[in-house]
């Protein structure tokens, strides 16, 4: 099964990581929702980037969670995208105290957050996140898929979120060998979205559900 995962709810619809873009997401029909989350102003809100957090109205991760938990949404899973160390402990007792543990899976593109995770509740779901050619050289990913391997294989973490374009038959391949998912973000076109049914990954985000259809 390809999860159909809504890029910050579903940001073409609605501002990203709100809770009007969840709920548009949900209402087109996902199996995941993806959404940021970093420290500001001493508590964790859903923002991409340092900009998004400081011109504010963001959406506390509490609220968000207290959302994401009731009834409407009880089946579709949460994929929490951290943006920095320091936020894991207080996101993990978010949510435990929501129930919501079994259901998230928590990626970042930086690996410390991951083992941090890791240490913290090693039941919780974790994805490594690797972008374009300028994101991985500011995270030093020399050789990234061989560094992304030899953590999957290790139990390092469980999945590989990739920016859609590094993807094909032999990575996906390699991450099924390790016993490890592959996801596919953020694809908006079709005939996009469709190849990469076809080859096979198990999760695509996109920012507008209704492509799925």
């Amino acid at each position: 099964m390809c999860q159909r995962i809504g890029h910050g709810g579903a940001s073409a619809l609605a501002p990203a990581n709100t809770l009007a873009s969840f709920d548009a997401a949900r209402e087109i029909g996902i199996d995941m929702v993806e959404f940021d989350v970093r420290a500001w102003d001493g508590e964790l809100v859903l923002a991409h980037t340092v900009l998004h957090a400081r011109r504010g109205g963001n959406v506390r991760l509490a609220d968000a969670l207290t959302h994401l938990s009731s009834r409407r949404f009880k089946d579709v899973e949460l994929n929490v995208d951290v943006k920095h160390v320091g936020c894991e402990a207080a996101l993990l007792g978010g949510l435990a105290d929501r129930g919501l543990l079994e259901r998230t899976l928590i990626s970042s593109q930086v690996p410390g957050v991951l083992d941090r995770v890791r240490a913290l509740e090693p039941r919780v779901r974790v994805g490594i996140s690797v972008g374009g050619r300028i994101s991985r050289l500011s995270r030093r990913w020399r050789n990234w898929r061989a560094g992304v391997l030899a953590g999957m294989h290790a139990g390092r973490w469980d999945a590989l979120m990739a920016q859609h374009r590094l993807i094909d038959d032999r990575l996906l391949g390699d991450v099924v060998d390790r016993g490890g998912r592959l996801c596919a973000w953020t694809v908006n076109e079709r005939a996009a979205i469709a190849a990469l049914r076809r080859l096979g990954v198990h999760g695509i985000t996109t920012a507008d559900p209704r492509l799925f259809a």
